[in-house]
């Protein structure tokens, strides 16, 4: 039996050809679920993280459009709400698989804060993709109107481009204990959504603040804190890729640590993209995991077994 952390990707739940009503989010999700009991079946832990981006992109593009008649909410607000909005929808398709399946295990949601550093850089130079993918024409209209920062995006389907806002380095999972307990007593707890609430400590006073810490940095800590074996860091494609949305481009089927970090120093995993990912998979290796694992929501029994995805090891 393993204990994994699965972290699952806004833009896989929220797709970039879908306009995101909660029947396509939830249909989505389901696909998920299914798979989870799978792993369930097999005698695995599974704790539950997932991305936010679209959707709070989504709430961004909804706050302007009705400013004038509905009062703004600040960022780290919108986190929250999707938290709940995601959890909820994870927690309701499981529930239902698990009685499908006949299985028993209870399921929590957990609106959870992660602490970051108030001094990090990553305030004054915004990279972590939000809402929906634009032409080049609607981003350049889209920040005259709304001020907002735009950065092109590559895609297997082409170059796009998207609102991008701070992402700071997670610090601490504040409710880590807690969650802790709640796997120690087989709950499957679908926690540090969206990377987590993000919030800053100054003489004890917490105080949210206006970004989006990525899931997958936020997930390996949370992976941390659990004492998870497997890192699982899903997404929208199938394994990593040397030379991404290139006519060169090629699959990784296995990378040690050094060649992750040679490569990262190559620049071939860029921020706000495949980079957390590398990331989060080489510090969970040097924490103590055993393995971890990128692939897409849709193979995830197949990359646990080695038929598809990218698997970092030492």
């Amino acid at each position: 039996m393993s204990r994994i952390l699965l972290a699952l990707g806004g833009n896989a739940i929220f797709r970039s050809d879908q306009r995101g009503t909660f029947e396509e989010q939830f249909s989505n999700i389901d696909k998920v679920s299914s798979q989870i009991i799978e792993l369930l079946r097999r005698g695995h832990q599974v704790i539950i993280t997932h991305g936010n981006g679209p959707q709070v992109g989504m709430l961004l593009i909804q706050q302007d459009e009705s400013k004038d008649v509905s009062a703004e909410q600040p960022m780290d607000v919108l986190g929250a709400m999707s938290q709940g909005q995601i959890g909820y929808m994870i927690q309701l398709s499981l529930m239902n698989a698990l009685k499908r399946g006949e299985l028993e295990h209870s399921v929590v949601t957990v609106i959870n804060m992660v602490e970051v550093d108030y001094n990090d850089h990553a305030f004054e130079d915004p990279t972590k993709p939000v809402g929906p993918f634009y032409s080049k024409k609607q981003a350049n209209k889209i920040s005259l109107l709304k001020g907002w920062k735009i950065k092109k995006i590559a895609s297997e389907k082409g170059e796009f481009y998207r609102h991008v806002v701070p992402s700071p380095k997670p610090i601490r999972n504040i409710e880590s204990n807690v969650i802790e307990r709640m796997v120690e007593n087989d709950t499957i707890v679908i926690a540090s959504g969206g990377g987590g609430i993000p919030v800053t400590s100054k003489d004890g006073v917490f105080e949210g603040v206006e970004a989006v810490i990525d899931k997958d940095l936020a997930g390996e800590l949370l992976a941390e804190n659990v004492n998870a074996d497997i890192l699982m860091l899903m997404t929208d494609i199938e394994n990593v890729m040397l030379n991404y949305g290139k006519e060169d481009q090629t699959r990784l089927e296995v990378l040690t640590i050094d060649e992750a970090k040679r490569l990262m120093g190559e620049g071939q995993f860029p921020p706000g993209s495949m980079g957390p990912k590398i990331d989060a998979a080489i510090k969970f290796i040097i924490k103590g995991g055993n393995m971890a694992i990128i692939s897409s929501t849709e193979h995830i029994t197949d990359a646990l077994d080695g038929r598809t995805g990218t698997r970092i090891k030492k």
